[in-house]
């Protein structure tokens, strides 16, 4: 398995968030190019695929920065593993590419959010050593 940071958005890459974002969520639209192109544009994201041996996108992670008062703070968002590849140690090698990442750009804390049924993704967090942190979330949708 490869993990890497994308600074292009490539046709394949288009597609292969064709199959992984209906693997995330039901309830956003896919990503379009130009939306992709932005996020790899955009200097406080970086984006992560993981190919699996075959070269094929089987996943793919998210490390957004935040900058405040308080110092520099890291999120993990969206990170998707195609079905078949589960299991397989994708989500673990993305996951701590992008905490590698967060340490070498100087951050803080790394933070996420994970929905208590994605029990396997929960256990995966702890054992990276993510603690739960007792916090409300709040959202507004815009």
């Amino acid at each position: 398995m490869e993990i890497t940071r994308v600074t292009k958005i490539t046709d394949e890459i288009i597609t292969a968030f064709e199959r992984l974002i209906p693997a995330l969520t039901s309830k956003t639209a896919l990503p379009t190019r130009a939306a992709l192109e932005d996020l790899v544009r955009f200097t406080g994201s970086t984006l992560f695929l993981a190919r699996d041996s075959a070269g094929e996108i089987v996943g793919t992670a998210t490390l957004t920065l935040v900058c405040a008062p308080t110092g520099l703070h890291a999120r993990l968002e969206d990170v998707v593993v195609l079905e078949s590849a589960r299991g397989q140690g994708v989500g673990a090698a993305l996951t701590e590419a992008v905490i590698c990442a967060a340490r070498e750009l100087g951050a803080n804390y790394l933070a996420l959010t994970s929905n208590p049924r994605r029990a396997a993704a929960n256990r995966l967090y702890q054992r990276l050593g993510f603690k739960p942190w007792e916090t409300n979330v709040y959202r507004l949708d815009l």
